[in-house]
């Protein structure tokens, strides 16, 4: 599949190397999906912060350094766990295959994200971040 337009547009200020990552994912997926966030500003975090749908002010949306993906069924964005489960190896196979380490919130612990996907904090700090 091709990303779309708003995809792509969804990417500008996502760290190169999670690029690449959505980019060689889209190129092998069996199953469409679309960028829903890339990079946020601190205002749009505070306001996810409030509505409950994150539990930081710290996320790695704010650097770059994250994105998230839902999955497309029928032309419409879906939310069903039984479908991040079928993207989840999709984009670490793409990640493994571009040689870029990442992690999904789908296997966090606690708060499960399922459509967020990061680049770790202890290769990709904050710091000096490259987008």
């Amino acid at each position: 599949m091709e990303l779309s337009p708003t995809s792509l547009t969804k990417l500008a200020g996502v760290h190169q190397d999670l690029q690449k990552v959505v980019r060689r994912a889209a190129e092998t997926t069996t199953l469409d999906f679309t960028v829903i966030e890339g990079r946020r500003t601190l205002e749009r975090q505070r306001e996810l912060l409030a509505k409950g749908a994150t539990t930081t002010l710290k996320s790695r949306h704010l650097t770059g350094h994250a994105v998230d993906l839902a999955p497309i069924v029928g032309g419409e964005v879906r939310w069903d766990w039984p479908l991040f489960y079928q993207l989840a190896p999709i984009v670490k196979r793409a990640a493994i295959d571009v040689e870029v380490p990442i992690e999904w919130g789908g296997d966090w612990r606690t708060f499960k994200d399922g459509p967020h996907f990061q680049l770790p904090w202890a290769e990709y700090p904050a710091e000096g971040a490259q987008t």
